[in-house]
């Protein structure tokens, strides 16, 4: 009896934890209802522990087992990923304006002049400006056709090189990776500033090379979210020193473009989008911050440049392993363009068959594998599961284009695919490398132009070989491929249209 007494506090105190517990698992089974599937998570670190490759791949391999909508706990962090087009479209449609924000990121807090710009803005007038600016500036018709000026004598550049260099030899050894980051480049530089990154005689040497690396190096450094992001601790005691390694970058970013801003004020580089800014600003001073003009040079070198390379050089290396597609091409190319002369700006609405050569690079290898993370402002509902506020929403569009389920035979590359798809309607949500919704790039356009230019213009003018040390120039469709190079001789038929541009 007394034994009894003596550890009936104790019991009383066990049975109350307990039924707390009780209550705790039931109301919490109870409000998690209907949330998407997950898989096991660990205590602190949640799903963290899933993640050993490529996000994009491992986001791909946990959506086999759990399907097109689950969700994920990392760290700190809910993540809601979608890899199917009715997902897809759901979120940006019907949910478009709750999942229109992005999430604050270490990242954001270094090289984004605080959010400044459009594609790291907070949803609201602030972004719906910086967009109506960008639309209508960069990217709207009448821009494009204005900048095609550009693009057409930046490319003739790249092919005087190559011709000069391959004319009289068997065949040229040519890194088409450089060639492609040399052009686009180039192309950017030449629309904000009015002047170019390398200049032509400097594109086959040494120092145009030094340039180009020093540029990527600079501007190419991967930074999104994060580990910090997830543990903020991290961030608190400087896990590896990444935050020294972000103020770092950035302070190389902005004296890049700080010295480019310089040089065009007062009027000198008259057309050029940094004169632009600086006339808007005098008419919005307080909008049209000196920040915000860096902030739209930043954006349009990091977004304008290196996408479009890539998918150059995933272009070529696929027709290269791809003979019959490469025919293909050209004979649309020289039917609809000729020999005489130099397919242009122009001319690429002629050439369709172009059009689905790089749209399907795009499907293969899509510059940005995970689309950039949105964020859920509100409670909303994907797929029936209810998302709750506070979501980063991740789109896996790797894993969309790779689904046997929504392309047949996805692994290969098939251009005829996209002759039959109307991007504009339902199937566009099963190509979503540009993104969707409202905060879709809106440079797609430019970026369609200046790929489909380079590609087309190499395949008119010249013959390409696989360098003997590489059997196959496929790109590995799951790792990052080494620079493409390839051996370059100029065509026969276009000899006479080399020598003269």
């Amino acid at each position: 009896m007394e034994n009894l007494n003596y550890n009936l506090p104790t019991i009383l105190l066990l049975s109350t934890i307990f039924l707390i517990i009780l209550i705790n698992f039931y109301s919490s089974h109870k409000k998690n209802k209907n949330l998407p599937p997950s898989p096991k998570s660990l205590p602190i670190i949640g799903h963290f522990h899933l993640i050993k490759t490529s996000l994009h791949l491992a986001l791909a391999s946990l959506s086999s087992k759990h399907g097109p909508i689950f969700s994920l706990k990392l760290g700190c962090k809910s993540v809601l990923v979608v890899s199917s087009p009715s997902a897809i479209e759901e979120c940006f449609t019907k949910n478009d304006v709750v999942f229109a924000n992005r999430p604050k990121s270490m990242s954001g807090d270094h090289l984004t002049y605080s959010y400044k710009t459009f594609v790291w803005s907070s949803y609201g007038n602030f972004w719906r400006i910086l967009r109506k600016f960008s639309v209508i500036e960069l990217f709207s018709s009448q821009s494009l056709n204005r900048s095609a000026l550009i693009r057409e004598e930046n490319i003739r550049s790249i092919l005087r090189v190559l011709y000069g260099i391959s004319k009289n030899r068997i065949g040229e050894r040519v890194d088409l990776n450089y060639l492609s980051s040399t052009f686009s480049f180039n192309n950017i530089i030449k629309i904000l500033a009015g002047k170019l990154c390398v200049e032509e005689d400097e594109i086959g040497s040494d120092v145009g090379k030094g340039i180009v690396k020093r540029v990527r190096g600079t501007f190419f450094t991967s930074f999104s979210l994060g580990v910090c992001d997830f543990f903020p601790v991290l961030r608190w005691i400087g896990y590896k020193g990444m935050e020294k390694k972000m103020i770092s970058v950035h302070k190389k970013r902005d004296e890049f473009v700080e010295n480019l801003v310089q040089e065009s004020r007062g009027g000198k580089n008259r057309g050029s989008l940094i004169d632009t800014l600086f006339c808007l600003q005098e008419s919005e001073p307080e909008f049209y911050t000196h920040d915000v003009i860096k902030s739209v040079v930043l954006l349009m070198i990091i977004a304008g440049t290196e996408t479009s390379a890539v998918t150059i050089e995933s272009a070529m290396s696929l027709l290269l392993s791809n003979p019959e597609a490469f025919l293909k091409l050209r004979q649309e190319i020289d039917h609809n363009i000729g020999h005489n002369q130099l397919l242009s700006d122009a001319d690429l609405s002629k050439l369709p068959y172009l059009r689905c050569v790089v749209n399907e690079a795009l499907r293969l290898y899509p510059p940005v594998p995970l689309l950039l993370p949105h964020y859920s402002s509100e409670d909303c509902t994907v797929g029936g599961y209810k998302v709750p506020k506070n979501t980063i929403l991740l789109v896996n569009a790797w894993g969309t284009h790779m689904d046997p389920k929504v392309w047949n035979e996805p692994e290969k590359f098939k251009p005829e695919r996209f002759e039959a798809m109307d991007m504009e309607r339902e199937e566009g949500y099963r190509f979503v490398s540009f993104g969707m919704g409202r905060r879709a790039c809106p440079g797609a356009g430019m970026g369609l132009r200046t790929i489909s230019l380079a590609v087309g213009a190499f395949v008119q003018c010249f013959e390409w070989e696989k360098v003997l040390e590489h059997e196959d120039l496929d790109i590995n469709w799951k790792e990052k491929a080494k620079p493409l190079e390839a051996m370059c001789v100029p065509r026969h038929q276009a000899v006479d249209l080399l020598s003269q541009l």
